[in-house]
């Protein structure tokens, strides 16, 4: 009897949170259905158990569904590959079993490249447009930054509960100058305000050269490192800000990429990805930010400070209302990732003087949390409106919610699109408005009520989370009562089936 076929998969998200783990669990009971043998590898935020060496080596096909870089890639070289965005597994892991079945058996399939170096983007992501490729590359920097920022936004919050926003005019005096046994003015309270302060702002620190140089890697792999980082930290020094960062990580990486695609002798290849394309890349990317884009660049940061900044009243609501869209319309999808990226990325330039980043975080985290909060009240409130399994969703998308995780509300947004997405909006609306009217703040990236600490006005920020989610709630019960076809609800049976 013919070998049974096996799979080995790879999830992956921007924040590697709750994506990563769907795709993962979806593409799982999907093979299972199958009878076909498949072992997932999840490279989440927690890190990931690499699958053993002996399974990928028996495995007939390999499939990522991914919006970031895989991680050590070429340890799957050779295989034949399909390739989608995570939410794609998470829709259609049936099909995504099908067409790796498939794969398996066509000799001409795409395959895994069989080098790690940079060349490995040229061909493994044969089919991946530009856009798409830019995109990925963009997430994967926004992937490896966040780390830093939730580390880096907690801390410069606790400092400032111990030691009040005067600490930063003094954090670095009393760090260097006190200790334990000789306490600085304000006692142990504005010491440890002063300690946690600092090692939270040289966390941020790093916010952009990460940034930079994970772009760089996900376009040119491990020798696009340090020339994104290095860009990354001119573009900061020139105060050209998250903006600056991009550009730097994109020129770097293409260079380096670039660079890597050059015809060398055999002695010569060795040094190629750790001194010749490194350094030459450095040189160019760093150079021209320098000479050429910083400058203008950092204007352009300035300016788009002093706007945010200036946002008051209505002006305020109007980008908490569009970020508050942005955040409900596709639950963890392309269209939220960018206002959560646009929210993370900036969150480096907030500061007591500039709490504008701070707004904009929390009008995106509180509205992030109000569709699975929305459809954990809506299944309470007129529990026959849903089936079994969304009441059992119900209840763990309470949690959820609670710690922002949007993805908790995608099994209702699956079963029932047209209801719940708009009614999703609508709340997170609602809460974006009232967020960023109220003057509301967050220093945290995520964790939703359980940074409390971390949010200034939190009594508002909890009363914003409940209107919006109060508000989608009626709606998309409204809308279940009331917009109905009536030749589906006449007919009963297949309902039933």
């Amino acid at each position: 009897a013919a070998r049974p076929k096996s799979l080995v998969a790879v999830t992956a998200c921007p924040t590697g949170i709750a994506h990563t783990y769907m795709a993962a669990d979806s593409l799982a009971a999907s093979a299972k259905e199958a009878g076909i043998d498949l072992q997932v590898e999840t490279q989440g935020s927690a890190g990931a158990t690499p699958l053993d060496p002996a399974i990928i080596a028996a495995a007939d096909a390999v499939i990522f569904a991914v919006d970031v870089d895989v991680r050590e890639k070429e340890r799957f070289a050779g295989k034949p590959v399909i390739q989608s965005p995570v939410k794609r597994a998470i829709d259609e892991p049936d099909v995504m079993i099908r067409e790796a079945l498939a794969a398996a058996d066509n000799p001409n399939a795409r395959r895994v490249s069989t080098t790690a170096d940079v060349a490995s983007h040229e061909t493994g992501e044969a089919g991946e447009s530009i856009g798409a490729k830019l995109k990925r590359a963009l997430l994967t920097g926004v992937s490896y930054m966040i780390p830093f920022v939730a580390g880096g936004g907690l801390l410069i919050a606790l400092g400032f509960l111990l030691g009040g926003y005067a600490i930063t005019d003094i954090a670095d005096d009393v760090v260097l100058q006190n200790n334990f046994g000789n306490l600085p003015d304000g006692g142990l309270l504005t010491y440890l305000g002063a300690v946690a302060f600092k090692i939270g702002a040289l966390s941020m620190g790093f916010l952009v050269p990460a940034l930079a140089g994970y772009i760089a890697y996900a376009i040119a792999d491990r020798p696009g490192i340090a020339p994104g980082f290095t860009a990354g930290a001119v573009a900061g020094f020139m105060g050209a800000g998250f903006l600056g960062g991009l550009v730097g990580g994109l020129l770097a990486g293409w260079i380096a990429h670039l660079i890597g695609t050059w015809s060398v002798p055999r002695w010569l290849r060795g040094l190629m990805p750790v001194v010749i394309i490194p350094l030459l890349a450095s040189i160019v990317a760093s150079g021209l930010m320098f000479l050429v884009l910083g400058g203008p660049i950092a204007g352009l940061t300035n300016a788009l400070n002093a706007w945010l900044s200036g946002l008051t009243g209505v002006s305020a609501a109007a980008l908490g209302v569009i970020l508050g869209l942005m955040m409900c319309f596709d639950l963890g999808g392309p269209v939220n990732k960018v206002a959560y990226a646009f929210a993370v990325a900036g969150l480096g330039a907030g500061s007591a003087d500039n709490q504008a980043p701070w707004l904009i975080m929390a009008a995106v985290m509180a509205a992030g949390m109000v569709p699975p909060l929305a459809m954990a009240l809506a299944t309470v409130l007129d529990r026959k409106r849903f089936s079994l399994a969304e009441r059992e969703n119900g209840k763990a998308a309470w949690l959820l919610g609670a710690a922002f995780i949007s993805e908790g509300a995608i099994p209702f947004a699956a079963a029932d699109p047209l209801r719940v997405i708009p009614a999703s909006m609508l709340g997170g609306a609602v809460t974006g408005a009232l967020t960023m009217a109220a003057g509301v703040t967050s220093q945290a990236p995520h964790g939703g009520i359980f940074v409390f600490f971390a949010i200034g006005n939190v009594l508002m920020f909890i009363v914003a989370v409940a209107a919006g989610a109060v508000v989608s709630a009626l709606a998309v019960l409204a809308l279940k009562r009331y917009a109905v076809r009536k030749e589906v609800a006449a007919e009963p049976a297949p309902v039933a089936a």
